[in-house]
């Protein structure tokens, strides 16, 4: 095998599909990066069975062939070579990298014993590559960390007639967000629960690579997703289990009551107030008739209060919400303006969750499909 490439094209392979792997593998093989040149293509692959990443690049290619060598350290390596093409050559059980004065030898990895790439599905649909990261962004927060039901610690994917819903829940918070699709209506109704740590690497990659190809296979025993875009592939098996029913605790009618305020002035003002709280204590949200007061008082040794202007609908409200996840909920909202509105369930023993969303203009309707749902503490008595 031989093959001369562009260093900043390669060093930009490398780099991403290098990104996937995880950081510790139990297979020392796992750890390499599969090079193929054919042609006047020049492909790179990492896969450890869960998740796969492929680039394909233009070399001009001496020799076609294919070869496996340690992923992290040809990374490591490509990042810090001067700006000049690079040429690569195997040479009995090396590769030899030569980029202008740097000349680089690396050790090969038995390639027989690498796994087989997954086959990309053939059914797929076509969504925005910008619109889908900023959604991906936007359910991450709310998603559950090493929950012990596995489910929890992956984003539901469900395709709907028209929209890709995507929902994250960590029990205590739920974030949904809707991205618009087009192509195999064959996909309406797949319902999947696919890894974050997999989308958000995703919503980095292709977050300004135009349109994004997903493609999906619904497999009995364990399925596939894919995501394409621009001669890069990203592949990830599927969280197995069944998703827990939360959807249904979003409003399917309009809320009569609601308070719209300044997305940022909300933001700043809940950063400062609950500098005097510890070990995420709930702070205190009095919604008034024009202003809602933030009290965070829980701590002997400091106490601090903030009032910011509302325009509010309804009867005033109080109630307990932690700072830290309120924060999450508003850095959702991509719109000037926040809706906060309160869910009436009925349990006078309970305090009913708040419906976070997008809002325009405060003379306006939601400006965004963002929903957040958040379940206040118990007041103190």
């Amino acid at each position: 095998m031989k093959f001369q490439v562009n260093r900043d094209a390669f060093n930009e392979a490398v780099s991403f599909v290098v990104r996937v792997l995880p950081q510790r593998i139990p297979m020392p093989i796992l750890n390499g990066i599969l090079i193929e040149a054919d042609e006047n293509a020049l492909r790179l692959s990492v896969f450890d069975y869960e998740v796969s990443a492929q680039v394909e690049i233009v070399a001009k290619v001496d020799v076609p062939g294919r070869v496996l060598v340690s992923g992290r350290l040809l990374s490591e390596i490509t990042s810090k070579l001067p700006n000049a093409p690079i040429e690569v050559t195997l040479e009995g059980n090396k590769v030899q990298v030569i980029c202008g004065p740097s000349k680089f030898a690396l050790l090969t990895m038995p390639v027989e014993e690498y796994p087989n790439l997954p086959e990309l599905p053939a059914t797929s649909i076509t969504i925005s590559g910008e619109e889908f990261a900023k959604a991906v962004q936007q359910i991450v927060p709310a998603v559950a960390k090493n929950d012990h039901v596995m489910t929890l610690n992956g984003i539901l994917f469900e395709v709907e007639a028209k929209t890709l819903s995507l929902l994250g829940t960590d029990r205590h918070r739920m974030a949904v967000k809707e991205v618009p699709w087009s192509g195999a209506e064959e996909l309406v109704g797949y319902v999947s629960v696919v890894p974050t740590r997999t989308l958000t690497e995703v919503a980095k990659t292709f977050g300004h690579q135009g349109e994004l190809t997903l493609a999906i296979n619904n497999d009995e025993n364990r399925g596939l997703i894919a995501f394409r875009a621009n001669n890069r592939t990203i592949t990830s098996l599927l969280i197995k289990g069944r998703y827990p029913d939360v959807k249904e605790h979003l409003p399917t009618e309009p809320i009569e009551e609601y308070a719209i305020v300044n997305t940022q002035d909300l933001i700043d003002s809940t950063r400062r107030v609950g500098l005097v709280l510890e070990n995420d204590v709930a702070m205190k949200c009095d919604f008034q008739d024009g202003k809602l007061i933030l009290e965070a008082s829980e701590n002997e040794v400091a106490q601090a209060s903030e009032a910011v202007a509302i325009e509010m609908n309804g009867v005033p409200k109080v109630i307990k919400l932690r700072p830290r996840y309120l924060i999450d909920g508003l850095a959702g909202v991509h719109t000037e303006f926040t809706k906060i509105s309160f869910m009436n369930k009925g349990n006078p023993n309970k305090p009913s969750p708040v419906l976070i969303s997008s809002h325009g203009a405060k003379d306006e309707k939601n400006a965004d499909d963002y929903r957040y749902v958040l379940q206040p503490h118990l007041l103190s008595k």
